[in-house]
C-alpha cells in the first residue's frame, strides 16, 4: 500500500497541476465519448492503451471482458452498459479482449474451476466462444478463444435494449479489439472475425 500512497502525493504534486483546469471542468460534466468494455486483468488499462485524458472513456471492466446476456434483474453491468447508452449518449463501444487471459485460458486448458464455482459460473457466458474458436474434437489456442470471445461478447451487448435501440437509430458503433501486451499492439476485429491492426 505504501506505494500507492506515494503516488497518490505525486500525482497531486507533479500530474494534478497540469490536468487542473481539466479536472475543474469534469466536476460538472460527464460526456464521455466511449464505453470501453475490459478485462479485469491488472495489465490491460484502457487509459494507458489508448491515452485517453480523463473523461473521455466510461470503462467497464470484468474477468475476460465477458458482457451478460440482458435480463431484467439487477445487475451492475447491464446497467453500466443501459446508462452508457441512455443517459450518457456513447457513440462508440468496445469490447477489448487481450493475450495471455487469465479466463480465456481456464477455459482453453480446461482448468479445474470445482474450488472456485462463482468463477466457473461467470465463465459459462464466454461457452459459445468455446464452440466456435476451434473445429470439432480439437482444442482450442487461448489466442483463438480470446477473439472468438469478444466478437461473441460483441453479439450479447447487441442484444441489450439499449444497444438495440441505438444500432437501429445507428447512433453507436460497436468495435471489437484485441490487445497484445508483450507488443502493445491492438487488432479490430470486423464483423467477419478478420484482424486488422489499429495500432
Amino acid at each position: 500500500m505504501r506505494h500507492l500512497a506515494e503516488g497518490i502525493t505525486r500525482f497531486q504534486r507533479e500530474v494534478f497541476p497540469a490536468k487542473a483546469g481539466l479536472l475543474a471542468q469534469l466536476a460538472t460534466t460527464h460526456q464521455p465519448s466511449t464505453l470501453f468494455i475490459g478485462c479485469s486483468d491488472a495489465r490491460v488499462i484502457p487509459e494507458l492503451i489508448t491515452q485517453a485524458d480523463p473523461g473521455e472513456l466510461f470503462v467497464i471492466r470484468t474477468a475476460g471482458n465477458l458482457v451478460p446476456l440482458y435480463t431484467s434483474g439487477a445487475d451492475g453491468i447491464v446497467a453500466s452498459i443501459e446508462y452508457a447508452i441512455a443517459v450518457l449518449g456513447v457513440k462508440d463501444i468496445i469490447v477489448c479482449g487481450h493475450s495471455a487471459c487469465g479466463a480465456m485460458t481456464a477455459l482453453a486448458q480446461g482448468h479445474d474451476l470445482t474450488d472456485t464455482p462463482a468463477i466457473a459460473d461467470w465463465l459459462r457466458q464466454a461457452a459459445a466462444a468455446q464452440d466456435l474458436s476451434a473445429p470439432a474434437g480439437s482444442r482450442q489456442t487461448v489466442a483463438a478463444l480470446v477473439r472468438e470471445n469478444v466478437a461473441v461478447q460483441l453479439a450479447n451487448l447487441a442484444a441489450h435494449p439499449s444497444v438495440a435501440h441505438a444500432l437501429a437509430k445507428d447512433s453507436v458503433r460497436l468495435h471489437g479489439w484485441v490487445f497484445d501486451i508483450p507488443t502493445g499492439t491492438v487488432e479490430e476485429l470486423d464483423a467477419g472475425r478478420h484482424r486488422s491492426r489499429v495500432a
